[in-house]
C-alpha cells in the first residue's frame, strides 16, 4: 500500500485505528443574470452532493435539481447546500427524490442550507425529508433577503416510516428555519422532536401527524393570506399567518405525499401574485 493510500484510508477512518467519520460535501451554486436570461455562474463541489446540468422550461428562468448521489444521510456526514441568487436573477432548485437521515449509532448526522438572495428571485421547493427511526439528526435552513428580493420555499419533515407502519418512536431531531431581511430577523422557527416523548403524538403536540411541513412567502400580502386561508384539502390541516411581510404556512399531515400536494397548490396559487408568472412545476416531480 502507498502512502497516499495509507492516509486516505486513515482519514476516512476505514485503515482501523478510528471510527468512520462520514461524509463532508458542501455544494455552492450562484446565479446570475445575463440579458433576459438567468445563467448557473458558479458551481462548485466537495464530497457527494452536485447538481444535474440547469434546465430553462421558462423564460427567464434557472430550474436545478440539488443531488446527494449516496442516497441517504448517515452518523457523521456533514452536508452544506449554499446558494446565492444575485440582481434580477431567477433560481428554482428542487430535490429528485426525498432526503433521507438514517439510523444513526452513535454521531449525528447533520444538513445546513443557506440561502442568499440578494436583488433576486429564488424559489426553494425540495422534496421532503424523511427522518427514519433511531436518527440522531439535524438539519436547519436560513434564508437572508435583501428587502427587494422575492422568496418562495419550503421544508417538509417526515418523521420515520408511516406507510410501512415504522414511526419514529427512537431518536432525537432538530431542525430550524430562519429568515433574515437585510440583516433583520424575520422568522425564526426552532423544533426538537424526542421520538419517545409524549409531545409526538399528545393532542397538545404534534397529534401524532407525521409530516410537518412549513411553507415561506416573501414579499407576502393580505390577498395572499387571503388565499392561503381559502385553500383547503381534506387529507391535511393547516394554518397561515403574515407577519412582517412574510407569509408562513403551516401544513400537518398523516403522510408527506399530501402535504406535497398541498405545497404544490399553494405554490401554484401564489407564484402568479408573487413572481408575476403562472406555476411551471419542475418536469423532475412528475417522474
Amino acid at each position: 500500500m502507498s502512502e497516499t493510500q495509507r492516509v486516505a484510508l486513515e482519514l476516512a477512518g476505514l485503515d482501523g485505528t478510528a471510527e468512520p467519520r462520514g461524509w463532508t460535501a458542501r455544494l455552492d451554486l450562484e446565479f446570475a443574470r445575463r440579458g433576459d436570461a438567468t445563467y448557473l455562474a458558479r458551481r462548485a463541489h466537495v464530497g457527494p452532493l452536485l447538481v444535474q446540468r440547469p434546465f430553462f422550461p421558462e423564460p427567464g428562468v434557472c430550474h436545478v435539481y440539488v443531488v446527494h448521489p449516496p442516497g441517504g444521510i448517515v452518523g457523521g456526514d456533514d452536508l452544506t447546500i449554499a446558494v446565492r441568487a444575485n440582481d434580477g436573477a431567477h433560481a428554482l432548485l428542487t430535490t429528485p427524490a426525498a432526503t433521507k437521515f438514517y439510523r444513526c449509532a452513535d454521531a449525528r448526522a447533520q444538513q445546513r442550507q443557506q440561502l442568499i438572495v440578494q436583488s433576486g428571485t429564488l424559489e426553494w421547493l425540495p422534496q421532503e425529508t424523511i427522518f427514519y427511526r433511531d436518527a440522531q439528526a439535524r438539519s436547519e435552513t436560513i434564508v437572508e433577503l435583501s428587502a427587494d428580493s422575492r422568496f418562495i420555499g419550503w421544508e417538509i419533515p417526515c418523521l420515520g416510516l408511516p406507510a410501512r407502519g415504522e414511526p419514529f418512536e427512537r431518536g432525537q431531531i432538530r431542525l430550524g428555519m430562519e429568515v433574515w431581511i437585510d440583516g433583520v430577523p424575520r422568522f425564526i422557527d426552532r423544533l426538537q422532536i424526542d421520538g419517545e416523548h409524549r409531545a409526538r403524538t399528545a393532542a397538545w403536540g404534534l397529534a401524532g401527524f407525521e409530516a410537518i411541513g412549513t411553507l415561506l412567502a416573501y414579499p407576502a400580502t393580505n390577498e395572499m393570506l387571503s388565499i392561503a386561508r381559502e385553500l383547503t384539502f381534506d387529507d391535511v390541516e393547516t394554518a397561515a399567518t403574515l407577519v412582517d411581510d412574510v407569509l408562513v404556512y403551516r401544513c400537518f399531515g398523516a403522510q408527506a405525499e399530501p402535504v406535497k400536494r398541498a405545497f404544490a397548490a399553494m405554490w401554484s396559487a401564489l407564484r402568479p401574485l408573487l413572481l408575476a408568472r403562472p406555476a411551471m412545476p419542475p418536469r423532475i416531480w412528475a417522474t
